[in-house]
């Protein structure tokens, strides 16, 4: 790996609209994440906490969390590309997101990135990238989602 992609200031990254942003590396997830995100949350439905149960479960063991799989993808996306110049960039939301396979616990995952559309406003930039967050060895990805990060040169 060679390390994130670096775009200098907003300006470069706004030229990068409609390109891909990269592929990052391979993260395994744990059972341990799994366990932590439920205490986070309160969801500790069996399918994702309960081992002996989800074994015998329709995913053969215990899955992540679909939103854990979403909350990775700060940590995904840092491997892949970076704004420098910025005051900050902020979370302001998401136009789509959708999980078409579980993660089961033990599998590695990876995201891609693509530059949708920057677009300035009155308080920063608005940027939509679509994230594919890959199952490594399976064909369907486990989420494909829309973020929106507002971010403030």
């Amino acid at each position: 790996m060679t390390g994130p992609r670096v775009f200098p200031d907003l300006e470069a990254f706004a030229a990068a609209v409609g390109e891909p942003l990269g592929t990052g590396p391979w993260h395994e997830v744990t059972q341990e994440q799994v366990n932590l995100f439920a205490d986070a949350t309160g969801d500790h439905q069996w399918i994702h906490v309960d081992l002996d149960k989800a074994a015998k479960g329709p995913f053969g063991g215990p899955i992540a969390h679909g939103y854990l799989t979403l909350s990775l993808i700060p940590k995904l996306g840092a491997d892949i590309y970076r704004v420098e110049g910025l005051s900050m960039g902020i979370n302001y939301g998401l136009n789509k997101v959708r999980f078409p396979q579980p993660v089961k616990v033990g599998s590695r995952i990876r995201a891609h990135a693509e530059l949708l559309s920057v677009t300035p406003g009155s308080g920063g930039s608005r940027a939509v990238v679509r994230w594919t967050i890959e199952i490594e060895n399976v064909e369907k990805p486990a989420c494909v989602a829309e973020t929106v990060a507002l971010l403030v040169p």
